[in-house]
């Protein structure tokens, strides 16, 4: 306990000099035990104590005061609607800067159900799980993972309403202290972690969905980290792709190029807005899809250029390219919003062996090259 205090001070005095230089809280993630009798499961059963991932463990960073809970909404498969369900860490920290304790709280989210169907919905869904930090799951799997966020698309035998359904881990922290409530970065564990967490919960939920496949879904090779940051991009196309660019301001804020997975069958990139105490703002999501499960995220979506939203043949397979470009960086769909689409269109679509898309026949000069 005493080794554990130590790390987390340091941990915190990193992160509260790039804050303020004076915050004594604690640091990134609090892997705590309960100070009650622990329930050995959570979340419908999908995960267990000690399975694995440190999030679910007893060892690590402990605090005398730390509580644990969870929490469930809804039941997966009940009525088609979404079934959540958070498990909670709360701790605190004496802060000497204040008589009140800095109180901090580390979160994830499993959430079982259908994609969104409000337009507005499924962009944000879109721009959380297709970010440029998640790789993608091996083994023909239709998801991603990063250490602090997981989706995977499930068989078509889940869907609800011709969407299809989907199980997704979210983690966030927070700390509150004199300096007010400040977001920190929480990970889950390794990607592999992560993982396991993911596959876990959607053989738990399909089950209980009554949609399940004779064999539980498994990964049996390792999987392959690609996701890189780019820093701002000043100066470079954004995400490697020539003609791809926006004057990226700071005005206060930092931005962030994600470049994620650069395939044949999937291709993502993320702009994201970032300041030190806030979460990461989306700013442009980028995303090319080839494989029937993961194209069918964006059926229903309004189409053509003018919405980032096309679909055409790539390789004999129907392929979706994808763009949701935020209004504070570009021009709310206008003219130079299509601009941008269209250069990671003709790119990336010449690099997989793409027909033109249909509403971008018109692009003048076609952008050669892409990411890879």
């Amino acid at each position: 306990m005493e080794d554990g205090g130590r790390r987390r001070r340091r941990r915190w005095a990193v992160l509260g000099a790039a804050l303020a230089g004076t915050v004594l809280i604690s640091g990134v993630g609090l892997w705590a035990t309960d100070s009650w009798p622990l329930k050995d499961s959570y979340c419908w059963g999908a995960w267990k104590q000690d399975s694995g991932p440190r999030f679910l463990g007893e060892k690590g960073i402990a605090l005398a005061d730390a509580r644990r809970a969870s929490a469930e909404s809804g039941t997966p498969g009940s009525d088609g609607a979404t079934a959540t369900c958070t498990l909670t860490v709360t701790s605190a920290l004496s802060d000497s800067h204040s008589e009140e304790p800095t109180r901090f709280e580390d979160k994830v989210t499993l959430s079982y159900g259908p994609v969104p169907e409000a337009p507005g919905e499924r962009r944000a869904w879109i721009d959380r799980y297709f970010n440029g930090t998640a790789s993608p799951l091996p083994d023909g799997l239709d998801g991603l993972v990063a250490d602090d966020r997981g989706m995977l698309i499930l068989p078509e035998a889940c869907d609800v309403d011709g969407r299809p359904s989907a199980v997704t881990l979210w983690a966030e922290g927070w700390g509150d202290g004199h300096l007010g409530k400040v977001a920190m970065s929480l990970s889950l564990g390794s990607e592999s972690d992560v993982s396991t967490m993911l596959l876990d919960a959607a053989d738990t939920g399909m089950r209980k969905a009554g949609c399940a496949p004779e064999k539980p879904l498994r990964m049996s090779s390792p999987l392959v980290r690609l996701a890189e940051r780019t820093g701002s991009g000043a100066g470079r196309p954004i995400c490697r792709i020539p003609g791809v660019e926006f004057p990226l301001e700071k005005g206060g804020r930092n931005s962030d190029v994600r470049v994620g997975v650069v395939g044949d069958r999937l291709q993502t990139c993320s702009v994201v807005w970032t300041k030190r105490g806030a979460p990461d703002e989306p700013a442009a999501q980028f995303v090319m899809a080839g494989s029937p499960r993961t194209a069918a995220v964006f059926a229903g979506l309004p189409e053509g250029a003018e919405h980032g939203l096309v679909r055409t043949t790539c390789d004999g397979r129907s392929t979706v390219f994808y763009a949701h470009i935020g209004t504070g960086l570009g021009d709310a769909g206008g003219k130079k919003d299509r601009r941008v689409f269209e250069a990671f269109t003709a790119a990336v679509g010449q690099r997989i062996g793409c027909e033109p898309a249909k509403g971008t026949e018109e692009t003048e000069g076609t952008t050669e090259g892409a990411a890879g």
